[in-house]
């Protein structure tokens, strides 16, 4: 008999082939075959390593004296002959005496066997026995560990096809571990990157360096309507021998740190939202502009389409108290979405009053000074939302899923809402964005009252401060003349500039430009009182240095007011120009074919400190010589020095033959900033 003569599993194995790896090479198993004489015929390699008998000690002796102890060996017999005779096969522990004279208790199983010349033979298959319970306790403590762990298992063969999940998987995806075997594994898979995990996956397998703790988020069969989070891992698996067996997967469900995250970082994103409206909505004290500042920031943040809607009733300061129904009159300031869409031609466009019944849902917010959330988007909200049916119908086309409106109180009252819609985010608004709209809401509506009633102040302060200054002067021989006043832009207070020209008698003109010191309507009061008399004295046809004497004398029976004055008389049958400067700017001069000077005149003091004389200067000017009296809001600046603001003043006069209208408007656009804190009064003269 000989090796090439046995089969085991229908497999030929014969000289010069090797079978892979297995079980059995782990636990070493040996095997041995006996003639019906008891003596050894057969001595596998690992027989040699189990016992320590080589082949050539073992062959042809006798198995019972050399393996087993005497006092053994007539059980062994007797389970010899059982096994000859009967046919039974054996199996059991029993001690086997080791070539170092050691006894080793082996695991055995013995049956009978039988060539093709009829002969019989004994088989007997033994593994160490320790080695074997540990296999055996290895191989059970995986099996609990596989069907008891709360982490999801997975085992794929090399085409990536299940051949065994474990409870924790059938309880993540929801899918019975019956489902699973023999299916693909994308068949299972609830994550949309499907391509990128068995991609993955063939590297692992072709490399064997494994992929751990990979992120995936989605949705499952056991959960259709929430996103799940689990952590991947997958390690290649291989025999003994190194041949691959497939692959293992482990899932880990982290869904609740995935929710804690994603809320950390919702959080923070909506406190760097916070944080972005009060460096960006306010920034100017317009109303208009704050309202599109608003709903920049809103966007794409909050909602993917924003209107900013505030009554004109408040707007007009007609709103007494809470309406509690009735339609409203809304005008729209802003209107802004992420991309372009339908439901912008379904919103008010900015400027535009729109009436809303008060069944509208932005109607309802304003009455009750609540906010109005609806989370699914039904036909009959988009009803409620829009102000007519086509508006309806754009917004049903547009996508809009979930609406919120909000109010914007200010100071206890209603001005207007906030209004917000979802076409592109897909989920619905919540209460955290009811509250994150709601700061936002009332930042913006505290910016936006003040705004308003700084535009009413403003437009009184204007109204009053315009009043108080000259209408269109008539005709003066010899001169040709324009002014311009212009109010400062960064503050609402009346100034107290002003210009005049005043007729006097023999074709006389008096010139006069001044600026009380300060703001408030105390500085316009003075500014009419000093106006006035200017003109009393200038009727008597004093000299100017006179003149601002008793200008002086008049401001220093005012409160604490300072005054800067220039006064100029014009004889145009002279042509002589006679000037006084109460501590003001120098007037400019520009002469055709000469580079335009400042006049020299002496400083003086200003009106309101006393006691000062005034000195008064005549200049002689020719026909088309032009004389430009300004007040310090022209060319001061809290950026610049004054001698390089001048400069710039005189560059402009570089032609005087220019229009004095647009002189005028040259000098303002030239030396003016919208943010300057001051007033401009500016008189521009050219001699005929």
């Amino acid at each position: 008999m000989t090796a090439e003569s046995f089969q085991a599993d229908g497999a030929w194995s014969g000289p010069g082939q090797s079978r892979p790896a297995s079980l059995l090479d782990v636990l070493s198993v040996a095997a041995v075959v006996l003639d019906t004489g008891g003596r050894i015929v057969f001595w596998s390699p690992q027989a040699e390593d189990l016992f320590g008998y080589s082949a050539e000690e073992a062959l042809g002796e006798f198995a019972g004296r050399l393996l087993v102890d005497p006092e053994h060996l007539q059980t062994v017999l007797g389970l010899f002959t059982e096994v000859m005779e009967s046919g039974r096969s054996w199996a059991g522990a029993f001690p086997i005496r080791h070539k170092d004279g050691s006894t080793r208790l082996t695991e055995f199983r013995n049956m009978r066997l039988l060539d093709h010349a009829g002969d019989v033979y004994a088989l007997g298959i033994a593994a160490d026995h320790e080695r074997l319970h540990r296999v055996e306790t290895d191989v059970a403590l995986c099996e609990r560990l596989i069907h008891q762990s709360p982490i999801g298992l997975a085992l794929l063969d090399p085409d990536l096809r299940y051949l065994l999940v474990n409870p924790a998987l059938e309880r993540i995806d929801g899918i019975p571990a019956a489902e699973h075997i023999g299916r693909h594994l994308r068949e299972t898979l609830p994550f949309p990157d499907v391509d990128t995990i068995e991609s993955a996956l063939h590297q692992v397998l072709a490399t064997g360096a494994p992929l751990l703790d990979q992120y995936a988020v989605g949705r499952t069969p056991a959960d259709p309507d929430n996103d799940h989070a689990w952590s991947l891992s997958f390690y290649r698996l291989e025999d003994p021998g190194g041949r691959v067996l497939g692959a293992a997967a482990s899932v880990v469900d982290v869904t609740e740190r995935h929710r804690a995250a994603t809320e950390a970082d919702r959080a923070r994103r909506r406190l760097a939202l916070i944080a972005d409206a009060s460096a960006r909505v306010g920034t100017t004290l317009e109303v208009e502009q704050t309202a599109r500042e608003l709903a920049e920031v809103a966007t794409p943040e909050l909602a993917d389409v924003v209107a900013v809607d505030v009554l004109d009733s408040a707007l007009a300061f007609r709103r007494t108290g809470r309406l509690e129904s009735g339609p409203e009159l809304f005008r729209s300031l802003a209107l802004k979405a992420t991309q372009p869409t339908v439901a912008l031609r379904a919103g008010d466009p900015p400027g535009d009053l729109a009436a809303y019944d008060g069944d509208r849902l932005v109607t309802l917010c304003v009455h009750t000074g609540r906010p109005v959330l609806v989370r699914h988007v039904a036909e009959q909200d988009l009803r409620r939302i829009a102000r007519d049916p086509e508006a309806t119908s754009l917004l049903a086309s547009a996508g809009v899923h979930s609406y919120l409106a909000v109010p914007l109180i200010a100071r206890g009252e209603v001005l207007g809402a906030l209004d917000l819609k979802r076409t592109c985010n897909p989920l619905p608004f919540d209460q955290d964005d009811v509250v994150l709209a709601c700061e936002l809401a009332a930042r913006a509506a505290v910016a936006m009252d003040n705004a308003r009633w700084y535009q009413s102040v403003r437009n009184t302060a204007l109204t009053l401060q315009r009043s108080l200054l000259p209408d269109h002067p008539p005709y003066h021989p010899g001169l040709e003349i324009a002014y311009r006043y212009q109010p400062a832009q960064a503050t609402s207070e009346v100034g107290g500039d002003w210009y005049d020209v005043i007729p006097l008698a023999d074709d006389k003109t008096a010139l006069v430009v001044g600026d009380v010191m300060g703001n408030g309507i105390d500085a316009a009061a003075t500014m009419g009182r000093l106006r006035t008399a200017t003109c009393a004295y200038a009727d008597l046809d004093l000299a100017p240095g006179t003149v601002l004497r008793h200008l002086d004398n008049v401001t220093c029976d005012l409160e604490h007011y300072i005054v800067t004055c220039v006064y100029a008389t014009y004889d145009p049958r002279r042509r002589q120009c006679h000037l006084a400067n109460a501590g003001h700017m120098p007037p400019a001069l520009a002469r055709q074919g000469k580079e335009p000077i400042l006049l020299d005149l002496p400083p003086g003091a200003p009106l309101g400190v006393g006691g000062v004389p005034f000195e008064t200067t005549t200049v002689n000017l020719l026909p088309g010589d032009l004389v430009i009296l300004y007040t310090d809001g022209l060319v001061e600046t809290r950026h610049h020095p004054i001698d390089d603001r001048l400069d710039m003043l005189l560059a402009l006069l570089d032609k005087p033959d220019r229009p004095l209208e647009e002189t005028c408007d040259l000098l303002l656009h030239g030396l003016r900033h919208p943010d300057d804190h001051d007033d401009v009064a500016l008189l521009a003269v050219r001699a005929r």
